[in-house]
Order: structure tokens, then sequence, then C-alpha cells
């Protein structure tokens, strides 16, 4: 009888779905995807090992298979249980995701490749493993938009990571503008495109523009400013000398702003593309 008012327990906090508290650059607060939500209540039922099995499915193409934004939002449920097995599984499941997203190392410390992508992929779990930390002790809304685009939110992080890599190995292959000359990557234009995040096709859809917003609010400082900007009209640059512009704005050339564009325009890119190996 003790082990199955246990269970029961356990089972209850597993699909505590409660709302997230991160806000947009609107002011609107985070929601799930519909189909997130609606898997999530779905699933209501399930007993703890029911869920695990479902979660240790691999093939997104599967129709048992559990989303990892659907993942995380269960484990989150059951951060105060943080010391059961049930919490264990569910945190290994998603680890494993999380590494089987990273750049592949074979252990040889001597090759420069496999060192760098061993760094960048300790460098993400870290990051991970910090973000749900603070979530355990206290309620972090750095999750949430990983409840809302799980893909997005890891390769942002993947970002940040390959950055702090690459900086601390003195690569010559920074994401950031470089403050003093405005110079950006060829590689870093190259991937920059055509790519449009303003659409105005696409900023018709309620949905993508939640996830827009929230995309752009991971941005670094600099970025974020010159986005933001950028949705309220302001021209990067003007002939007239009394227009107000996010160059004179934020005091740099136009030059560095629309590197501090393109850059940013990569990040989002990344964000609102789903990657399909995870």
């Amino acid at each position: 009888m003790a082990g199955e008012n246990s269970r029961g327990s356990e089972q209850s906090e597993q699909n505590s779905i409660s709302s997230l508290r991160k806000k947009t650059l609107e002011g609107d607060f985070y929601t799930r995807p519909p189909t997130i939500q609606s898997l999530l209540e779905s699933v209501d039922s399930l007993a703890p090992d029911e869920f695990l099995a479902r979660a240790a499915i691999k093939s997104r193409d599967d129709a048992d298979y559990i989303p990892s934004e659907c993942l995380l939002s269960v484990l989150r449920a059951n951060r105060k249980n943080s010391t059961t097995p049930y919490f264990e599984g569910l945190y290994r499941l998603l680890s494993e995701r999380i590494v089987r997203s990273l750049p592949r190392a074979d252990g040889r410390g001597d090759d420069p490749i496999n060192l760098t992508n061993s760094l960048i992929r300790d460098e993400v779990v870290y990051r991970f493993i910090a973000l749900l930390g603070e979530d355990c002790d206290d309620y972090s809304e750095g999750l949430d938009y990983f409840e809302v685009r799980f893909d997005g939110a890891l390769a942002n992080l993947r970002r940040d990571a390959m950055e702090k890599v690459y900086r601390e190995q003195n690569r010559n292959a920074p994401i950031e503008v470089d403050d003093e000359t405005g110079d950006l990557p060829p590689s870093v234009e190259q991937a920059a495109g055509s790519f449009d995040p303003f659409d105005p096709k696409k900023l018709d859809q309620d949905f993508y523009r939640r996830q827009l917003y929230s995309a752009i609010d991971t941005l670094p400082p600099e970025q974020k400013r010159v986005i933001e900007m950028i949705l309220k009209n302001f021209p990067i640059d003007s002939n007239d000398p009394n227009a107000v512009t996010i160059s004179k704005s934020l005091g740099r050339s136009e030059k560095t702003i629309r590197n501090y564009r393109d850059a940013a325009f990569v990040s989002l890119r990344a964000a609102l593309k789903e990657d399909k190996d995870q």
C-alpha cells in the first residue's frame, strides 16, 4: 500500500502543468506551442514508467515520440523531487538528447578539432545544468524559452558556447561584431544571406511572431537594441540631419549597425529553424 501511495504521489507531480513566467518584448507571457500544451494534457494519465518509456524514443517520426519541450516541462514539474529515480530518469533522457545534438568528439586529446568539440560540449552541458539548478532552487525564467522552442534555445546555447571556446582558443572566427572596426566575419555575412525575420507574411502569423520575439530576447545586448529599433521602424541612417536613426542613437557607424543586424539575423535564423538532429 505504501508503494502505491508513493507511486500515486509521484504521478500527481509528473504532469502538474504550470504557466510560463517569462515575458516577450510585447509584455506577453511566453506560451507553449498548442501541440506541446495538448500533449502535456494527454500524457496526464501516464504512469512515470510509461512516460519514461515514451521519452526514451529517439525517432521524431514515431507516433509516441515525446518532444523535448514536453520532456523538459515534466522535468520542471518534478524539480521539487529532484532526488527521486523518476526525476533522475527524466534528467538522464533529456541530457542524452542535448549531448546527441552537440559536435562529436572521439576522445583523442591530441586532435585540436576533438578538443574544441569536447570543450563546446562541456560548456553547453554546464550552462544547461546551471539553468536547471537555478530552476530547482527557485523558478528560473531562463528555461521558459526551452519549453517554447527547445531546438532554438539549444541553438543559442551552442552559439554562445562556441563563441566562448573560440575566443579562449584565440580563433579568428568571432560571432560578434568587432567593436573597433565594425567588421563582420565573411562567414557570418554569408550565413545572414537574404534571411528576413520581419517578412510581413510570417509576422501575420501569431505563433511565428511570438517565437520571433522570444528569440530576439536571447540576443546579445547590442544586437537586441538594433533589432528592437528596426522593429520600431527607426532607420539605420538617414541623409536628414534631424532624423532619429539607430546609428545616432547607439553612437555607432552605419557599417557597424548593419553588421550588428546581420549577426542578429544569423542567430535568429538558427533559433527559428528546427534542428532535426535532436
